[in-house]
């Protein structure tokens, strides 16, 4: 099929390359020159694992391309995808400003029928607002006709979830776009059995903040538990894994830490309790603010660790922080908690030198008054503490005893469950954990 992407973000490039790896012939649409020339070099100008080489290998097939001219892809495009950004409104809600300047861009442009898909997350009621929008630009009017078809990548395993998703979801208002959403995924459906769940459009808009929103909420909810666990002396990551094995729980997103950040739980999270708050439902509000509040306090109660660890006061004392970006395998650091962390550990007076092994230049850009190092081990030279605020596995196979060689003073606090505290501690160090006053270690066998 020929199909547009239009936005060459994360989900936009992503989504294009996948797309055309599924044999569609695929015209990626941007407005910034500068993503769409890097792209056409068969680069990402973001971290994604696997892009460049899904990217180099369909340009090279004929079969992607990338441009800025919004006139090309209306021509080119029977299905026409909408991946531009949702920013968060200052009132918490979704800006719609992206969606709706490239549904101008494109419109004027449409002179037959053809199918818009919106992908990005929005709130309920988008695709209706879009679609008179279309209808009122478009040389084709109401035979443009808009459905949902909500993404559910996830930063660092985006080409996974875009090949072998788990499920499909499309929001339309007609059997003719549910047999062409059908056809363009025919190859996901067939080869990997994947579920095709279709639904109306307002529901459609709904279900990725949803997943988000319930995700957000087991995250906080097992750092609550954790702190619980502090207060008793019983052990958090034991207690996760038995509760884990439960059939009705399971045991995904269940490791107490910083918690969640990044560009969509986060933002995600805010938009639903806004909604509450806009239909009067004060219990669901409630319970989506409670959830935001609990993930917050985990910096906190990291500030407060390091405090203890250092003795009491954080003024003048140096702490290396391994890791910024929000989580492992990324280098994004938007609503970092473990950036966040830096920032206001220099704000109370510490030397902060950060290292993260994909996120420096984005932690560098975020927060330059931050010290920066270009290893573990030289962020760590004369630390009075060592802080993971990221989970990167090389911080968990890094020998405590070389470590110890380049600090001030053998204490570290495991913000993330990364490494083994018995090996730690053994090798003459304090260390701290989230879960607990101290370290901690699971008891039992993890399952795979």
């Amino acid at each position: 099929m020929r199909i547009t992407v239009i936005g060459a973000g994360h989900l936009g490039a992503t989504h294009a390359a996948g797309m055309a790896e599924l044999g569609h012939d695929v015209l990626g649409v941007d407005i910034d020159p500068v993503k769409v020339d890097t792209l056409a070099d068969g680069r990402g100008w973001f971290h994604e694992p696997g892009l460049d080489d899904l990217l180099r290998r369909n340009l090279a097939s004929g079969r992607l391309r990338f441009t800025t001219d919004f006139e090309q892809a209306a021509a080119h495009g029977k299905v026409h995808f909408l991946a531009v950004g949702t920013p968060s409104a200052s009132d918490g809600t979704y800006d719609l400003g992206q969606l709706r300047a490239a549904v101008e861009q494109l419109a004027p442009h449409l002179n037959e029928p053809c199918l818009i898909v919106g992908k990005s997350t929005v709130s309920p009621g988008t695709a209706t607002i879009l679609e008179e929008l279309v209808h009122a630009l478009s040389p084709a009017g109401e035979s443009v006709e808009v459905a949902w078809n909500p993404e559910f990548l996830r930063e660092g395993t985006a080409i996974a979830d875009t090949l072998t998703p788990d499920r499909i979801v499309v929001g339309t208002a007609s059997a003719a776009a549910e047999r062409s959403l059908r056809e363009l995924y025919s190859p996901i459906l067939g080869d990997h059995k994947c579920p095709f769940v279709v639904t109306d459009r307002v529901t459609a808009e709904m279900v990725k903040a949803t997943a988000n929103a319930y995700l957000a909420m087991r995250i906080s909810f097992i750092n609550a538990v954790a702190e619980m666990c502090a207060a008793t002396g019983a052990n958090v990551a034991d207690l996760a894994l038995a509760i884990g094995h439960d059939v009705r729980i399971g045991d995904r997103y269940l490791m107490p830490g910083l918690g969640f950040g990044g560009g969509c739980l986060p933002k995600d999270l805010r938009a639903f309790t806004r909604q509450a708050d806009a239909a009067g439902i004060t219990p669901a509000s409630a319970l989506f603010r409670a959830i935001g509040d609990v993930n917050r306090h985990m910096g906190f109660r990291a500030l407060e660790l390091a405090r203890t660890a250092v003795g009491g006061d954080l003024r003048g004392k140096r702490i290396a922080v391994w890791g910024a970006a929000f989580k492992v395998g990324v280098d994004d650091v938007r609503d970092s908690p473990a950036l966040d962390l830096a920032v206001e550990l220099q704000r109370c007076g510490a030397h902060v030198t950060v290292y993260d092994p994909e996120a420096g230049d984005q932690a560098r850009a975020a927060a330059p008054r931050l010290s920066y190092a270009a290893t573990a081990l030289t962020a760590s030279k004369d630390a009075d503490l060592i802080v993971i605020a990221t989970g990167w596995p090389e911080f968990g196979a890094i020998d405590p005893t070389v470590v110890a060689t380049v600090v001030a003073a053998s204490a570290i606090l495991d913000a993330r469950g990364v490494i083994a505290g018995s090996r730690w501690a053994e090798s003459g160090w304090s260390v701290y954990g989230l879960g607990t006053a101290s370290w901690s270690e699971p008891q039992t066998t993890r399952r795979p």
